[in-house]
């Protein structure tokens, strides 16, 4: 059976199993192409909430996740130049960075993203980390639920620490930027370079010392993209200097033109 055959068979198989656990789902008619399997599929780990999976699904799930992440392209962090002092930008799908860790936007509830085939990091990162990684987030909330009460929330600029399961970085630290509602105030500007320096901190705390951040707080946050890269650029500089050869690799992955712009401008 050759691995295309292989591949296509376990996509088949999994549209099946997620959709009978979906219940609600469970009638839905699939399409007969591969691109329309991947949405469905997609879609159904979007919206599937933490719960346990039997284990014999899991596992076609990883091998169909780390095919598609070969499919994809590996990035190694050799294949990513270096700009200045141990810093890079790169432009592209962070879900490729064979990185100690990425860095996800989260939202305050830090269960990922329930929209189907929603374009942002948050829903990237969890449909190819797999099903585990809510599952993991939604046990670390419950946790902290147990400590600080039941309406708990993630703060802004208190990261989490996962592992990252069938992505090809070894961690995902996952942090709630602030949000620009009306106007950039002196305190939002605070609390976006204290999601740089905590995220680092952890980083330093774990023996993880090549990272890749993407622009926390840009998109539907509402942060402005240049200032949010200068406030990136500089936190990141100043932590740099205080904690001299800690850190092999800085990465600001950026997705769009204009973000690579300004951090290549300000590096």
């Amino acid at each position: 059976m050759n691995e295309k055959k292989t591949q296509d068979q376990r996509l088949d198989y999994l549209v099946e199993q997620f959709k009978t656990d979906s219940v609600q789902y469970k009638d839905l008619e699939t399409p007969k192409d591969t691109e329309g399997k991947r949405r469905i599929l997609r879609s159904l780990m979007n919206i599937r909430m933490p719960k346990a999976i039997p284990d014999d699904v899991l596992a076609v799930q990883d091998e169909y996740l780390l095919e598609r992440v070969s499919e994809k392209g590996v990035v190694e962090l050799s294949d990513i130049p270096v700009i200045r002092d141990g810093l890079s930008v790169w432009q592209g799908d962070i879900t490729r960075l064979k990185v100690d860790a990425i860095i996800n936007a989260a939202n305050s509830q830090m269960l990922g993203c329930f929209v189907p085939m929603h374009t942002c990091i948050d829903n990237c990162i969890h449909t190819f980390a797999g099903v585990q990684l809510r599952a993991e987030c939604s046990r670390q909330m419950n946790q902290l639920r147990i400590r600080y009460g039941r309406d708990y929330e993630q703060p802004t600029a208190v990261p989490m620490l996962t592992d990252a399961y069938n992505l090809p970085a070894k961690k995902v630290v996952h942090i709630v930027g602030p949000i620009v509602q009306y106007e950039l105030t002196p305190e939002l500007e605070k609390n976006l370079a204290d999601c740089y320096l905590n995220t680092l901190d952890m980083c330093l705390e774990n023996d993880l010392r090549s990272v890749a951040f993407c622009c926390i707080s840009t998109g539907v946050f509402h942060f402005p993209n240049k200032r949010a890269a200068q406030i990136a650029v500089s936190t990141v500089n100043g932590w740099l200097s205080q904690h001299s050869g800690v850190m092999e690799r800085v990465i600001f992955n950026v997705f769009k033109d204009e973000d690579r712009k300004y951090y290549e401008e300000l590096i």
